[in-house]
């Protein structure tokens, strides 16, 4: 097992479209480390230079200590595993998983050894004869995690794994890799777009727009106290509500002025609001951090917005309302049981305590 370490890497594609640009990155031994992001921020594009399969414009990166920016991908020792599982399509299973252990000139008795451990590991050993064509795509990316489980890397790379996968498997084998992490104890670099993924599986989560690095921080971290508004709005499902508005001091209190809602600020605020007042910002709350008024018997007055309900979408053990200020459309997640009608005004509370405070013009977390 090893530490990955990016250093100022930066690549630029047709010399001047920069994909990455400056990522320092520290992977720990061991760790399960996620790129997060939009099609085209270049989480993939930075696993592919770990990986060897793309040269770096600058910059280092070390596996175990040792500089790579000139070794081979053979010679890297990690294992690797793509979104499209690139099995060999006249091999049998064993012939795929073992196929990269015959090139290292791996004793027989040892292949079989390897293959057979890691057919147990994945619960594929009764698949060993048959070849790809013959088996789901569940089980094809078994293979494909039991090609590079064989090999026994300094660490495993995996490329947007699940996303040829229906919904039903995506979660089966999220919690089949998460359970083999913990199994192998291994390091692991894993690529997605899917926060969901990135949120339940990772030890940290490494967050990328536009080829920075926008965040890194263990899951909850980033969904608690994100850095600035894109963190804010990618990382959570549904994603955080965002509104313009300015801050109003009055009377002694310091309140967020929407056009429509007024909203008393938390004293602890104060301070760090104090320079906004009377200047615009945006405000960010989760879908599950505003009530409705009926089911919240002590709620502040200045707290309260009265809001049409737009679209009500049924979730099976919740529903999220689509609510309409007059000036701003947001979200807010509640019981299913306890939707209102479509079309229907209601009073709702904004828990002023958990809300988050952008600046207007750099989107960096103010609160």
């Amino acid at each position: 097992m090893a530490q990955v370490s990016l250093k100022n890497v930066t690549k630029y594609f047709m010399g001047d479209i920069k994909a990455v640009d400056n990522v320092n990155l520290g992977i720990e031994n061991r760790e399960f480390m996620i790129l997060v992001g939009p099609s085209g921020c270049g989480k993939s594009t930075t696993l592919r230079m770990i990986a060897g399969l793309e040269e770096i414009s600058s910059g280092d990166i070390y596996i175990g200590n040792k500089l790579v920016n000139d070794v081979p991908a053979k010679d890297r020792d990690i294992a690797m595993v793509f979104q499209n599982y690139a099995l060999y399509p006249h091999m049998t299973v064993f012939e795929n998983m073992a196929f990269g252990l015959k090139l290292r000139r791996y004793p027989k008795s040892e292949i079989i050894q390897r293959v057979n451990e890691a057919a147990d590991i994945l619960s594929i050993k009764h698949l060993l004869t048959r070849k790809p064509k013959q088996l789901s795509g569940g089980e094809r990316q078994r293979v494909a995690v039991g090609r590079a489980i064989v090999r026994k890397p300094l660490a495993f790379l995996f490329d947007e794994p699940l996303s040829n996968l229906d919904a039903k498997l995506r979660n089966q084998m999220r919690t089949e890799i998460h359970k083999l992490h913990i199994r192998l104890q291994t390091t692991i670099i894993y690529v997605t777009h899917d926060q969901t993924e990135a949120m339940t599986m990772g030890d940290r989560i490494a967050v990328m727009k536009g080829g920075i690095l926008q965040q890194v921080a263990d899951p909850i971290e980033v969904y608690d106290h994100p850095k600035n508004k894109f963190v804010a709005g990618f990382i959570g499902s549904p994603p955080m509500n965002f509104m313009n508005g300015r801050v109003i001091k009055k009377d002694g209190r310091i309140y967020f002025d929407e056009g429509k809602i007024q909203a008393k600020l938390v004293e602890e605020m104060y301070k760090k609001m104090a320079p906004y007042v009377d200047k615009e910002v945006i405000l960010g709350i989760r879908p599950e951090d505003v009530y409705d008024k009926l089911f919240v018997s002590d709620a502040p007055p200045e707290n309260v917005a009265r809001v049409n309900c737009e679209v009500v979408e049924p979730m099976g053990s919740e529903a999220y309302l689509y609510l309409n200020t007059g000036i701003n459309t947001f979200i807010v997640r509640v019981g299913a049981h306890d939707r209102p009608p479509v079309n229907q005004d209601m009073d709702v509370v904004f828990d002023m305590s958990k809300v988050h405070f952008f600046d207007k013009t750099s989107e960096d977390a103010v609160i």
